[in-house]
């Protein structure tokens, strides 16, 4: 069985209209959506001692991701706000909350070497300990998400195996060239999602197109995590890279069909003319 390891970010996605919040972040969503998969999972990172941080640790136990190394701090859990105009999520705001309040010791590296795969992202802010968890660790992913810069990437993909950046506001041209200046960089196979255009990934043999496959779309929450974990399951049990980008596909239309990133929403009792009132100061 493969195993994985969620390091770093975590949220509580808040639906600030609805009054629900879920359970999120990349890093976490990642390893419950693995687990799903079938691939034993864990998740490392710093959760709040408040609602948020026990409702992120108990929807990961029920989707039987290990936390026993999840640092408890005092503190908020992190959090987005996002709002729905005319059907369509907006992103309000976020507070970061104790979600980088690490204090990494020399067990926690030794504790990423018993695993096959770690993956981490841009909002974990690991970039300088990045060379020593590639260093720990037998293989290593990144998502850039939509906050990448050409100078980020230039320093953080030489550490990585795979590399996952949102890129839908490229054409598919512009898309063919950011892959092509990434694989340069270093890691062994670039992702570029790009929403309702699908996916484009590459490695040295060439060059796969993924269109997005049809589904019954409840909630776009979560997609990408979904494409990267169908990737890195099939990739990481000896899949090719256009089978691992057909499992991305299809299990980022799976995720497209259920209310937040992984499900386990709770009720959230908080003011959302407040919440968008504070986005806008």
């Amino acid at each position: 069985m493969t195993r994985i390891l969620g390091l770093g970010d975590n949220t509580i996605d808040t639906y600030v209209d609805a009054g629900v919040q879920y359970p999120g972040g990349n890093a976490v969503n990642v390893a419950a959506m693995a687990a799903k998969l079938g691939a034993f999972t864990a998740y490392l990172g710093c959760v709040g001692d408040d609602d948020g941080g026990k409702l992120l640790c108990a929807a990961l136990a029920a989707e039987g991701v290990d936390i026993s190394r999840v640092r408890t701090r005092t503190g908020a859990n992190a959090r987005a706000f996002i709002g729905h105009v005319d059907g369509d999520r907006q992103f309000i705001s976020s507070i970061p909350g104790v979600r980088a309040d690490y204090r990494w010791e020399d067990a926690d590296f030794t504790y990423m070497g018993g695993f096959d795969h770690v993956h981490t992202s841009i909002y974990s802010e690991l970039e300088d300990v990045l060379p020593r968890l590639a260093a720990s660790t037998p293989s290593l992913s990144l998502d850039g998400s939509n906050r990448w810069t050409v100078e980020y990437l230039q320093r953080v993909l030489p550490h990585v195996r795979f590399a996952f950046l949102s890129a839908s506001e490229l054409t598919e041209r512009e898309a063919l060239g950011l892959a092509t200046q990434c694989l340069a960089f270093g890691p062994q196979a670039v992702v570029l999602t790009r929403g309702g255009d699908g996916a484009l990934g590459m490695d040295a043999d060439g060059t796969i197109i993924q269109p997005a496959l049809p589904t019954t779309v409840v909630d776009t929450l979560g997609a990408g995590d979904g494409f990267i974990s169908g990737f890195l399951t099939c990739m990481l049990s000896g899949g090719t890279l256009k089978e691992a980008m057909t499992q991305g596909a299809s299990f980022a239309a799976e995720v497209c069909r259920w209310q937040g990133g992984f499900g386990h929403g709770a009720p959230w009792v908080g003011d959302a003319q407040a919440a968008r009132a504070a986005a806008s100061r």
